[in-house]
C-alpha cells in the first residue's frame, strides 16, 4: 500500500481487498487507513479466492488502466507514470504492458532480476498468444492493462484457483502485449507463495491449469498453435507426475490425444 502512495503519478485509485484472512491483515490495513484514509477497503466475509477478490474490487473501480498487485509485491515509484506514458504511445491494439522486475526475499534483499532468467531479447511482443501457450516468461505483478481488456474477458474466471495463465491466454487472443525493459516492480519470493505451491504434492492449482489448457484448445486456430499446445500438455503431464497427480496426468494425456486429432489451417 505504501508503494502505491509513493508513486510519482498521482491520478490513481487504490482498492484494497482482504479475502477473508485469518491473521491480522485486516487490523494492519485498518491501522494504515487511519493515517492514509484515501483508499477503499473491502473486507470479504470469507475466503473466496484470488479471482473473486479481484472481480469484487474491479466492479467498483473507475480507472482506465488496472494493476493487480499482490500483498507481497511492491511498485517502484515510477511504475504508474511509466505505464501511462507507454500506453499513451501505443495504439488501441495493445491491451497489456509488462516489464522487467527485481526479485527480493522476505526481508527485501535483492535476489535477481527477472531478465537474468528471461533475457530481454527472448521476450516477444505484439501477438504473443502462441508464445504464451508454450512457456512462462511474464512476471505477473509487472502487468498493467487497459480497463476494456478485463471487461472484454468478463473478469477473472472464478472457477480457477489462480488468475494469470488464464488471463494471459484469453487476453492475448484479443489484444497485443508490449514489453518494457525497465525494472518497475519488486516481486517477493516467499516459501508459502502460490508459485512455490506448484511443486507441492497433489498441487491444487494443477486442475486450474488443465481447465485453461482446454480453453486453449477451443481458442486455437492454426497448426502452429496446435503444436504449441502439444508442447504445453507434455510439460503439464510431467508436472502432474512430479506432484503425484496421476489421475490428472491421464486427463492431460487424453487431451493431448484429442489435440492431435484436430485439423487446423
Amino acid at each position: 500500500m505504501q508503494s502505491v502512495l509513493n508513486q510519482t503519478y498521482g491520478n490513481y485509485e487504490l482498492i484494497v481487498v482482504d479475502d477473508g484472512s485469518t491473521d491480522k491483515s485486516a487490523e494492519v490495513i485498518e491501522a494504515f487507513r487511519r493515517d492514509h484514509p484515501d483508499f477503499v477497503f473491502l473486507k470479504l466475509e470469507r475466503n473466496f479466492g484470488i479471482c473473486k477478490a479481484f472481480n469484487t474490487a474491479f466492479e467498483i473501480s473507475q480507472g482506465d488502466y488496472v494493476i493487480d498487485l499482490a500483498a507481497d509485491d511492491l511498485l517502484l515509484p515510477k511504475r504508474l507514470e511509466r505505464g501511462v506514458e507507454v500506453f499513451n504511445a501505443l495504439d488501441s491494439r495493445y491491451g497489456v504492458i509488462f516489464s522487467d522486475a527485481e526479485w527480493i526475499n522476505e526481508h527485501g534483499d535483492h535476489l535477481f532480476f527477472h531478465s537474468s532468467r528471461h533475457p530481454h531479447d527472448t521476450i516477444p511482443q505484439g501477438d504473443i498468444y502462441k508464445a504464451l501457450i508454450r512457456r512462462y516468461f511474464i512476471c505477473s505483478p509487472t502487468m498493467m492493462f487497459r480497463r476494456n481488456v478485463i471487461e472484454r474477458l468478463g473478469g477473472y474466471d472464478e472457477n480457477l484457483t489462480y488468475e494469470d495463465f488464464d488471463f494471459w491466454i484469453r487476453s492475448s487472443r484479443l489484444f497485443y502485449y508490449f514489453y518494457n525493459h525497465e525494472v518497475l516492480v519488486q516481486k517477493r519470493k516467499l516459501k508459502n507463495s502460490l508459485s512455490h505451491d506448484q511443486y507441492k504434492i497433489l498441487n491444487k492449482h494443477n486442475d486450474s491449469t488443465f481447465k485453461v489448457c482446454k480453453k486453449i484448445m477451443e481458442l486455437n486456430a492454426t497448426k502452429e498453435e496446435q503444436r504449441a499446445l502439444r508442447h504445453r500438455l507434455q510439460y503439464e503431464m510431467r508436472q502432474c507426475i512430479r506432484t503425484l497427480d496421476i489421475a490428472l496426468a491421464y486427463k492431460y494425456f487424453l487431451l493431448w490425444n484429442k489435440n492431435n486429432t484436430l485439423t487446423y489451417r
